[in-house]
């Protein structure tokens, strides 16, 4: 029998001394600093960015080459150059961001790929919205995931992606996560999923 790849939640290590937070990002948008929607980056398809995007820094600190600013993933160049050479750029999408007060050059990190894939059964809690929770159109969907497992026999040839259901989360190959500590790519948390 073949072995089956594990696979990883992606995090930002918050337990770094001294670490960096990255703040909302924002649209440079003829000068005014606009929020800009994050959430466009749970969708799991390329985008089109057409005004530069901006991430203030507080508490200033160590700058991490894999961070979150609100939960999408903000990576620097050796991120980038990592995926290059393990030939996965059609499972992401890099976006240039200007982070403040450093020289960079950092990415947004855009998962491309929306994999059904979480094993109910191996997850610690599941739970679903329910017609009594007054938000019929998401009837049916993950309310909430704790002890997220995944079926590996679902991913298929995936090596970055998001779950269906609960695509706030980032989930990378084996592959992924010991090319990324061997590269020693800094800020980076795994578990294992």
């Amino acid at each position: 029998m073949t072995a089956l790849i594990k696979y990883y939640e992606i995090d930002d290590d918050k337990y770094i001394p001294g670490r960096w937070y990255l703040q909302m990002p924002l649209t440079d948008e003829e000068g005014r600093g606009e929020m800009f929607d994050v959430w466009r980056f749970n969708d799991g398809r390329r985008l089109n960015i057409e005004h530069p995007i901006r991430i203030s820094v507080e508490p200033a600190g160590v700058a991490l080459e894999f961070s979150h600013a609100l939960g999408i993933p903000i990576v620097h160049r050796r991120v980038v150059s990592l995926f290059e050479r393990l030939d996965l750029l059609d499972e992401v999408q890099f976006i240039p961001v200007e982070v403040e007060g450093h020289a960079g050059p950092y990415f947004i990190l855009n998962a491309l790929q929306i994999i059904r894939c979480i094993d109910d059964a191996r997850c610690e809690e599941v739970f679903y919205w329910q017609p009594e929770d007054g938000q019929p159109e998401r009837v049916g969907q993950y309310k909430n995931v704790r002890g997220l497992k995944v079926d590996p026999v679902k991913i298929g040839s995936a090596n970055i992606f998001r779950p269906w259901g609960w695509d706030g989360i980032l989930i990378v190959s084996e592959y992924v996560k010991v090319a990324m500590d061997e590269e020693g790519i800094t800020g980076t948390d795994f578990v294992e999923v």
